[in-house]
This record gives C-alpha cells, sequence and structure tokens, in this order.
C-alpha cells in the first residue's frame, strides 16, 4: 500500500506540531504541504529527518511555499517550468521511485474582477501544458495539493451563493477540467462520497461547526495509478484544534508501492 497526502498548513512556523502530530498518527509515504510561509533557510530539515522523512523544499519569506515530505528519498526535483516566469513558489515536483508527484499552490485570484484572477488563469492555462508534457513522459503521475478550485455543485456548500464568485467561478472551473482531461482522475470522486465534504472552511462565520466550506484540495492521478486507488479521504480532525490550518489533509491509498 502506498499513501499520499495533501496539506495546506497555512504557515509552517505556526502548525509545525499539528504536522508531526498527525505524521505520527498517519505514517503516510508522502505528504505534501502548501503555504510554508518560510524561506529556504528556515526550513525545518532536521525536524523532519529525525521522525523519518526526507524532505524536498521551495520556499519564500511571507508567502506561498512548498514541501514534499517522503518517506524515501525524492530524485529529479523541479520547481519551476519553462514557460512561467513566476518568482512566486507555488510548484515543486519530485520523483519517488517511478512515481512523478507534482506538488501545487495554485493562485487563489481575489476576486473575479481583479489582476489576480487573470494571472490565476494564465498561471493554469500554462501548468495545464506542462502537465501534459509530464504525463506523457511518465507513466505515473500524481498531482497534488491546493488548488484553490471547487469543481463541481457538490463540492461547495452553497452554489448559488458562490455562483460566479472567485474559486467556483465557470473559467476556474473550466481550467479544473482541462487539467483533468489531460489524463488525470480525480480520486476522491472515484468513490462514492458525501456532496457535504470539505476541505477548506472560512475562519470567520463559525464556517468548520456550520459546514460551509468549499472542497478546493486533491489529489489526482494518471489512469494507471487511478486503477489502483483503494480509498481517497479527507481528515477533518486537525481542523477542530487550536490556532488550526484552515485546510485539512486529503488522503488517497493505493494498492500498489513504489
Amino acid at each position: 500500500m502506498f499513501t499520499i497526502a495533501t496539506w495546506n498548513i497555512n504557515s509552517l512556523r505556526v502548525r509545525l506540531p499539528y504536522v508531526l502530530d498527525w505524521l505520527q498518527q498517519h505514517q503516510p509515504d508522502v505528504l505534501a504541504l502548501q503555504e510554508l510561509k518560510l524561506p529556504n533557510e528556515d526550513f525545518p530539515l532536521s525536524v523532519f529527518q529525525d521522525v523519518g522523512y526526507h524532505a524536498a523544499f521551495s520556499g519564500q519569506k511571507t508567502y506561498n511555499g512548498v514541501a514534499v515530505l517522503s518517506r524515501k528519498p525524492a530524485s529529479q526535483p523541479m520547481t519551476d517550468i519553462a514557460n512561467l516566469q513566476d518568482p512566486q513558489r507555488r510548484i515543486l515536483g519530485v520523483t519517488i521511485h517511478d512515481i512523478r508527484i507534482i506538488n501545487l499552490y495554485v493562485p487563489n485570484g481575489e476576486s473575479v474582477d481583479s489582476e489576480k484572477y487573470k494571472y490565476k488563469l494564465g498561471w493554469l492555462a500554462k501548468m495545464t501544458d506542462f502537465l501534459a508534457k509530464e504525463i506523457k513522459k511518465h507513466a505515473k503521475v500524481l498531482v497534488v495539493g491546493d488548488f484553490n478550485i471547487a469543481p463541481e455543485e457538490c463540492d461547495v456548500h452553497d452554489p448559488l451563493l458562490w455562483k460566479g464568485q472567485v474559486l467556483f467561478s465557470e473559467p476556474e472551473r473550466r481550467a479544473f477540467q482541462a487539467i483533468l482531461q489531460q489524463g488525470l482522475v480525480d480520486c476522491f470522486r472515484l468513490h462514492d462520497q458525501s456532496a457535504k465534504e470539505f476541505t477548506w472552511w472560512d475562519y470567520r462565520m463559525n464556517a468548520f461547526k456550520r459546514n460551509r466550506g468549499l472542497r478546493i484540495d486533491h489529489i489526482l492521478a494518471s489512469q494507471s495509478l487511478a486503477a489502483h486507488c483503494q480509498r481517497c479521504y479527507i481528515d477533518k480532525t486537525p481542523r477542530a484544534g487550536e490556532r488550526p490550518s484552515d485546510h485539512v489533509p486529503v488522503v488517497a491509498e493505493f494498492a500498489c508501492c513504489p
């Protein structure tokens, strides 16, 4: 069995104890993290090594940042793609045995009338082109992370309220489908899941207690891996703690091992 999880931890400085606790409890083979919010020189590499994990990371001060923690060493690290000139640290690709793993922190987009929204759509278009090439090069591909897109109405607590809003606008949803059309499968929807399962809840308005959330964190697998996906679930437990991230882990289990 091979287990991978993805989690936007919204500051590794603040949530490091939560990450370590979660690793100890769940023992995944791979954990992809987003929104580290710290530069590379401050990444707590030795802390993760002490609990049995290798780490690849790409960070920056205050914002963004991605990491992949793995029980086996990762190779072929990649933090930039050729057609996307972007100083923001949002991309990390690694290979673990014969599985190519791409960890993404997709731009939020702010609002549909903003320049950040245009940037997000352009970023997604270039990423789609890149992923198409990766899928042709590698038989086994996992694309994981915070996509900042709820793909379907069942992924939103109130589709009418969110209609046309950033994270659920039609152009964003089409961009997500374009990524899937490169040969990827949404692992969570491979299985019979509740329509009210979310990965993110606003800190405001008691959103978590009222389950007013969105499913915007995803694990996508190439066809060859998706055929072996035994389970994919959302672990909401960390959201109930003190000073939690506004996101929770998504976990997928595959009946194969790297």
